[in-house]
Formats: structure tokens, sequence, C-alpha cells
């Protein structure tokens, strides 16, 4: 903002002064009267962004004020399209009520920041996308936390960690993590946080644009001390062991919370400590490959979340997406979520009654938050109720089915049938159909209240009085057309027709007090002794209507079971949603083991086969990566299917172990630690990256990152450079895979070449895409077979595409003359030796041993016991005689 000096400006100019100092990185909702003004620099930005126009208002320092204005009603839909695009909003409301004859002299009313709206804060469904968490992220370097604890893996405090800690404002989420530097990629990329709390030094990549303006961090003593303060215990060690860097990282977020709220903390779960070890590492760019919760065009239509959703309520979608992102390595959790999908795909009637009940249950996390923070409205108090009475329904559902439910499911029921003394209480309080406002009145149902129902009584039967006092105006004055009316300045009124005004005039009983160009107002003093008496019936029943959802408001609040109803209630949601989807028959329940097999029949991938036009089959794939023949080289032409593959084995994982069906005939999958998928080019213009710098910087991390019990997925590795570069990238890249990283993977190449590898590397098997040739032109089947592509068919893909008859011809006759006088790869190199040399049979034979060696089955002991053996029966072999070896 430019810097303006407040001196010389008028009493409401100074207030606005004064508060746009004290939150200098925000837009400023100033309320005056039914708009929010703002003024100078933020009215041009706002002006700008909201498309709005921007006028003036007085002047300052010689120089008129820029202003621009929304109406307070339609504030929501502003705040929306500020908050999208980034901003953050002061909303700054009057705190000072106007009454009568206030002096002017005491200078405009109090106002006061009542709250700050930032995009990783936000509590309104306006506001909020129904099946996505909206996390708010705070992150603290090891070297602010000070002296930590060692951690169990026995690391040194002066190891820069990283603590984290994310809260979801609107549905009271609160977790924490302790983690290396390198790890925070694959945390931003699997919880994508609105809004990010971290020192600018901290590299946050392209989550950088979120980042909110930084604050000064507390000691780590103090840290604890107030977020014990905050959850009114003694110790934060009553909700498990919190290191230096998640204390701050914790505490850094609360205290933003409760600034944004001004004050106010909203109800917040306590802080539950992650252990990551338990969830699959998946870095961002594999996430983006995949297409798991976003589309690479930012949409949400094809994903994977869209393919496998059916869930029928916001919190279970948000529960979907969550376990979609983080999916597990623990194989007992998988298997329990597993065991609950399959009890409900059992049991399709009792599932279609759940869903049922499921349809009706609102969202009560959200509720419930906007409730916590003084900004509920009648409705959220009718979705907690409507809430408990859909859990009640579910929780019937489930009972007495065939089979003895699972212990997930078990869990959810004994969660569903909590709040029952504020189920009752809901349910005879609170009003059938509810408004949208307080204001409007009607909350409280009739009888629940006599001191309420009194005043009603009193109102209401006022209006019929009104409607009495009417006819007999109406008869008294021979006009039909009178009535009476009540305007918020004048209270009730007598309304004639201006033409018959003139009759009334000279009648000393009635007061004109107001006229129209249609209409003359008039009050007796019986119309206004009965306004008298209907105003004040109406204030105090709507005095006690505030009163009593106050105290509504607070027993919601004060009961500790709802959390636990709303979460059960989003799990059984996933889990029928699993069901549904297998009980099509198209999809399987994987065998999930704790070990590095690898096998998936008749798989499919799922967002492809949802786009595909009706009538069309996806072709299916097996992909077999047992521990004998780990690495599979896959070769084929552009447009074969290869890039489908690659990424639906992915896919296969990624529901496998989040405990969900899995889009295939069969599976078995050994659990995968750490996902990697680099399918499709790009580059990063942006940071002066080509698309062969961000192919290498990718493939850098897989080989520094990636073991045993990972799962690499690759394409065309080397394809940005010259052939023989290329060529020689993919190669070594390939023998690092195979015999350094010793992962699982699927390596797809245009090099079909790199098949003659096959005789040096024991763990690599070989498959292609098929493809059939046909009167010169190629179709392909989309069928992954055992073998390799003899050829690459560029030239005939190159014909599909469109290119000149002539070009292709062309390129065809040079591709012949080019192969005919060069071999583009030589011999595999040998791992020693620098020159060739043939074997002897001896020599033959001892090779042979090596390869039938698998070194993954060996025992220390084992493989020193062979390694004497080798050594023994090498040194005979040369002759060596006088050496004495261990058997």
């Amino acid at each position: 903002m430019t810097r303006i000096s407040p001196e010389g400006a008028s009493p409401a100019m100074a207030q606005w002064f004064a508060l746009k100092a004290e939150n200098p990185e925000a837009l400023l909702f100033f309320r005056m009267g039914d708009f929010y003004e703002l003024f100078f620099d933020d009215a041009v930005t706002a002006a700008a962004a909201l498309d709005i126009a921007l006028t003036a208002r007085g002047s300052h320092a010689s120089e008129p004020i820029a202003m621009c204005g929304v109406p307070v009603a339609a504030a929501p839909a502003y705040l929306a399209r500020l908050i999208r695009r980034g901003f953050r909003v002061a909303v700054a409301e009057q705190t000072e009520t106007p009454s009568r004859g206030r002096p002017a002299s005491k200078g405009p009313l109090a106002r006061a920041v009542v709250r700050l709206v930032t995009p990783g804060t936000l509590t309104e469904d306006e506001l909020l996308e129904p099946g996505r968490s909206n996390l708010l992220l705070a992150l603290v370097q090891g070297a602010a936390a000070g002296r930590g604890r060692r951690g169990k893996d026995g690391a040194r405090p002066e190891q820069a960690w990283l603590g984290a800690a994310w809260i979801d404002v609107s549905t009271g989420l609160f977790e924490t993590a302790r983690l290396a530097p390198r790890a925070l990629p694959a945390l931003l990329a699997r919880l994508d946080p609105a809004e990010i709390l971290a020192s600018p030094g901290l590299e946050l990549g392209d989550y950088a644009m979120r980042l909110a303006p930084e604050r000064a961090l507390p000691p780590a003593d103090t840290a604890r001390q107030r977020l014990a303060a905050a959850f009114g215990v003694a110790s934060m060690e009553a909700f498990g062991t919190f290191s230096d860097e998640e204390t701050l990282a914790a505490a850094q977020a609360v205290d933003y919370v409760r600034r944004t709220q001004a004050g106010q903390m909203p109800r917040l779960a306590h802080p539950v400590p992650q252990n990551d070890g338990g969830v699959l590492s998946i870095d961002p760019a594999t996430r983006a490959s995949l297409d798991i919760l976003r589309a690479r065009d930012g949409g949400a239509e094809h994903t994977l979340f869209a393919a496998l959703d059916r869930t029928v309520s916001a919190a279970g979608a948000r529960q979907l997406a969550e376990w979609l992102a983080s999916p597990l390595t623990q194989v007992a959790r998988i298997a329990d979520r597993q065991a609950g999908w399959l009890w409900l795909k059992d049991e399709p009637v009792r599932t279609q009654s759940l869903r049922d009940a499921l349809k009706k249950a609102p969202d009560m996390a959200r509720a419930l938050g906007r409730l916590s923070v003084g900004r509920g409205q009648p409705r959220d108090l009718a979705a907690i109720r409507d809430g408990l009475l859909a859990a009640r329904e579910a929780a019937a559902a489930l009972a007495g089915g065939q089979a003895a439910l699972p212990e997930i499911l078990q869990k959810a029921v004994r969660c569903l049938g909590g709040a029952e003394g504020l189920k009752v209480l809901l349910g005879s309080a609170l009003a059938e159909h509810m408004p949208a406002r307080l204001d409007d009145g009607g909350v409280v149902a009739p009888g629940y209240d006599p001191e309420l129902d009194e005043h009603r009584a009193l109102r209401d039967d006022s209006r019929r009085l009104i409607a009495e006092l009417q006819a007999e105006y109406g008869a008294r004055y021979g006009m039909a057309s009178l009535k009476i009316r009540h305007h918020a300045q004048l209270g009730y009124v007598m309304e004639v027709p201006v033409g018959a005004a003139t009759r009334l005039k000279d009648r000393a009983e009635l007061i004109l007090r107001q006229g129209t160009a249609s209409t003359a107002r008039f009050v007796t003093e019986e119309l206004a002794s009965l306004d008298a008496c209907i105003t004040q019936a109406a204030d105090r029943a709507a005095q006690r209507e505030k009163a009593l959802f106050a105290g509504l408001v607070a027993s919601i609040l004060a009961e500790a079971d709802l959390p636990a109803v709303a979460q059960a209630l989003a799990v059984v949601d996933v889990l029928q949603s699993c069901a549904a989807l297998a009980a099509g028959g198209t999809w399987c329940c994987p065998r999930v083991t704790d070990d590095t097999a690898f096998r998936l029949e008749g798989c499919r991938h799922p967002v492809v086969e949802a786009a595909l036009p009706a009538g069309a089959r996806f072709t299916p794939n097996g992909c077999d990566l047992a521990p004998e023949y780990r690495i599979m080289l896959l070769t084929g032409p552009n447009m074969a299917g290869k890039s489908t593959f690659l990424r639906q084995t992915a896919l296969a994982v990624i529901l496998a172990q989040a405990g969900f069906p899995v889009a295939a005939d069969r599976a078995h999958i050994g659990i995968v630690d750490q996902l990697f998928s680099r399918v499709g080019a790009s580059d990063d213009l942006a940071r002066g990256r080509s698309t062969f710098m961000v192919e290498m910087t990718e493939t850098a991390a897989i080989l520094n990152q990636a073991g045993p019990r990972s799962l690499v997925v690759v394409d065309e590795i080397g394809r940005g450079t010259a052939t023989l570069d290329g060529l020689a990238i993919a190669w070594s890249v390939l023998e690092a895979l195979h015999s350094t990283v010793r992962c699982r993977a699927i390596f797809a190449t245009h090099f079909h070449e790199l098949g003659r590898l096959v005789d040096t590397l024991p763990r690599l098997c070989l498959h292609t895409m098929a493809v059939r040739e046909w009167q010169g032109q190629i179709v392909f089947l989309h069928e992954v077979l055992a073998g390799t592509a003899k050829k690459s068919w560029g030239v005939h893909v190159a014909r599909l595409a469109g290119v000149p008859a002539g070009v292709v011809d062309r390129a065809g006759r040079l591709l012949r003359e080019l192969e005919r006088a060069e071999n583009t790869i030589p011999e595999p190199l040998p791992l020693f030796d620098t020159h060739k040399v043939i074997p002897t049979e001896a020599e033959n034979t001892l090779k042979q041993r090596l390869m039938d060696i698998d070194p993954d089955t060996l025992t220390p002991r084992g493989a020193l016991d062979l390694l004497y053996e080798l050594c023994k029966e090498a040194r005979q072999q040369a002759g060596v005689v006088g050496q004495s070896f261990k058997s």
C-alpha cells in the first residue's frame, strides 16, 4: 500500500487508518451502513479484482479518496472471489449501537475488526468446496526450535528437522508431524494447503504463492504452555509426544486462527501427532502425473477421485479424498477398511438403507465449526439435529446382518449412537422448518418454552386485532381499499389512496403522517397504542428466542461426542461407496501383503475407462513384477498405450493401499513404501528448466530416494536429447534401477535396443505393446505381451498424425539408410573388464552360477558362505593353489 499519512483525516477516516495499520496485509472491508467500503489502494485493488466501479469519497491531503464498495448482503459472494485470488480481507464492523439522542459531537460509531478472512481459515459454505478439506499449514524449521530432544531414530537435534501442523478450521481437524526437509514436497502435495505459515527462507516451490505474512515465534516452552491452556490441559503430553518443532508449528497455527477470529477460538480437536511412516510417500511430480484429486488442467472431472466417488454426503467425499491422498503402508489397517466394504457389499439391502440414511445427513462438522466461532445460523442447529437422526438410522441399518460386523463398522456403530441427550433436546426445541436467519424468527418449536409461547401469543393475537381494526376502519370511513400496514420508521399506519385522502383530512381523530404519489398514511391514538403493544410483544419474543438459541448453541458446543458422530458418518459413507463400486463385479478386493509381491490380472485405468464413450471397451492388461522379474522393460510405439499401462499400474497401488477396490480381475500387491511416476513430457520455463532438465531432475529424485520396497514407473527416459546421449542415459538408469535401487519398476522406452540387456540383468523381463501391421498401416491393439519391439514405428505414427505423404516417405527412406549404416547400440558392457575376452567353458559355468543367485533370499551367513565357495571355485579354475577357505 502507498504510504499515506493519517494526519488531518476526518474522524471516520481516522478510524480507517487505525484499523488498516493493524492489518496492513489485508484489504479492509469498512462497514458504513449497508455497505462495506474500501478506500485508497485497497479500493483500487478490489475494484480491479471484483470488476466493480471505482469512485471517490471526499478528499485527504488535498487528493480525492479512491473508494469502492459492496453491499453487506452480497458480501459472501465478493469475499469468495477475493479469497480465490489469494487476498486476505479484514472485516470491520460497528461495535457500538446507535441510540436515540446520541449527540453527533461524539463522532462516528466505534468500529473494530471482527474477523480476518484468509484462504486457510474459512468456515462459510459459500467460500468452501463441500467435498474438499481446507487446510491451514504451519511449518517451523528445526533451527528455530532450539535444542530439541533426540528422536527415536537417534537423529541429533542439530539436523534441521521441520515441524508441521495443519488445521481445518471448518471441521476442527488438527494434526502435526515432524519430518526431514526432503519430505516437505511430498507433504505439501498430499495436503494441498490453502494457506501456509512459514518463514520466507523455506523452499515451498509452487506453494510459495500461498504463504501468509510472517509472524514471530515464541520460545518452545511458551508454545507448550499456550497450547496446553488452549485445550484446558496441564501438559500437551496428555495428547501424545510432540517435538519442539511440532509444538512451535502447532502454536503458530493456533495463534493465527485466534487472530483471524478476533480472539475467539473455534472448536478444534486436540492435536494428533502423525507418523508418516504409515503413509505411502508420493512426490509432487507423481501426484501431478496421476491425476489423483486434481487433473493436470486444474479440474476435478477426469480424476481418480471422480472415477471412484460413490459417496452421498459432503463429509464422505472429504474423507474419501483424504484416504485417497494418503494411502497406507500398514497391512492391518488396509485389511480393516477392506473388511468394512466387503461386509456392506454382501449386504445389499442393508447397504441401501444405509445409503438412504446418509443422504439425510447434513455436513455436521462444518455446521459445528461455524457455531463454534459465533457465525452459526438456525440451519446449522438443524444440521446437528438432522445429522444425529441420520446417525441413528445409519446405525440401525448396520444392525442384524447375516455376518458379524467387522471392527471398523462396530466402532462406527458405537460412535453413531453418541450424543443421545442432545438429540432429544434439539428434537423438542427446534422447529421442523428452520429460517435462514435468526432475525426471521420461528427457530424454537411451539410448546418448548412457556415464556416464548406467551410473547408469541400476544404478538400473534395483536395481528388478529389489526385485521379486525382494518375491517372496522374500512366500514367507518366507507373505504374498502383502506389497509393497515407496518413500516419500519412509522410503525402501523392506515393507508388509503391519494384520491380518497381528501375525504379524511377533516377528521379530527386522524393524523396525517406521510403522503406519497399514490397513497396517504394516517394514524389514530388507538392504532398507535396497538402498535406499541405489538412492538413490545414482538421484541420480547425475539429477545427470548435469541436467548434460547444461544443456550442451544452452548449445549451443542458442550457435547463431546459430536465430532465422533460426524466422523463415523463420513467413514461409513466411504465404505458404502467402495461397496457400490465393487458390487458391479468389475472391481476386485486386492490381496495386500507385507512383502515385495506384485501381480495384477485384467487391470484397467479407471479414469480412462470412465471417460470412454458408451459402447467402447477398455482393453485390460496384466502386470507381473514378481521378485525374480521385478523390472519390466516395456517397448512399443507412441499411441499404443504405454503411458496408460504405466499409470493404471501406479493407480492400482494407490487404490489397494488406500483400502479401496482395484479396477482389475485380481490383484496381489506387496506393500509399496514410495511411489514414483514419471510419465509425460513437461517443462518449467518460468524457472528456466527445459523439458529435458525437468526429466533429468525427476529422474535424479527417483534414483536418490527410491529403495527396494518402492514402485517406479517411468516413460521415455533420455528422449529429450540426442539419440546416443539418450540411449546411454536410459541404459544407465535401467541398470541402476535393477542393480542399485533394486525396486519394482516398469521402464517404458522407445529404445527397443535395450532389450539386449536381458542377458546381463537377471531381474529384467521384456514386454511390448502389441501392434499389427496391415497393408502399410499399423493397428494398436493396446495389449501388453511378452517380448520386445523390433522397431520404433515412429514413421508410421507420423503418417497417422497427418504428416504430408512426401515427408513421411522421405523419412522412411532415410531411416532404412541409417539402419544399414550404423548399429545404434554396442554389445552390453562388462562390469569390470575394459577389453573383450572370449570366455572359457569354465568361465561360462561360473557366470551361469552367478546369474542363478537371488541375493534377496540370502541370509548374511549364507551370502558369506556362497562368496567363499565361488572364490574357491574361481581360484581353482585359475590354477591358484595353497590357499585355504572356510567351508
